[in-house]
């Protein structure tokens, strides 16, 4: 396995699936490519933030997800992985996961089974859930 893609919302299942990812990239001498995508929700701190320093939606939330990727990225250099490399998107995170996914062709993508969507993933079902039945590749889900 060349590539080992993690996608990330920045929660605790999240940080699960990235500890498993890191050790299978690890292991297999495997690149990982971290991903992260904020879906255009500003809670009321980073409503008030955008609104202080005059900044666009889109620009805070990319903002938002580099803050994501950085401590991801920071967390798998300290768990051993040599080769790590980070996307960020807005929007869809099924849909941006599998336009990486086809562009960037890993072996494996890691996903936790709840992040910080747990309503929305109730009510449209979950992102780990639609990208079991639609990935191109092999989907590990960490609970």
């Amino acid at each position: 396995m060349q590539r080992i893609l993690i996608a990330t919302d920045g929660s605790d299942g999240a940080d699960r699936a990235l500890t498993a990812a890191a050790e299978l990239a690890k292991a297999t001498g495997a690149e990982l490519l971290i991903v992260n995508v904020e879906q255009g929700y500003l809670s009321g701190d980073i409503e008030s933030m955008r609104e202080a320093e005059q900044a666009s939606p889109d620009e805070i939330l990319f903002s938002v997800s580099a803050e994501i990727l950085t401590r991801a990225e920071a967390k798998a250099a300290t768990l051993g992985v040599a080769k790590v490399r980070t996307k960020s998107g807005l929007g869809d995170a099924v849909g941006f996961v599998l336009e990486v996914a086809a562009t960037e062709k890993p072996g494996m993508i890691v996903v936790g089974r709840r992040g910080r969507g747990r309503l929305l993933g109730l009510l449209v079902g979950s992102v780990s859930q639609k990208l079991v039945s639609l990935a191109p590749c092999m989907v590990l889900v960490v609970p």
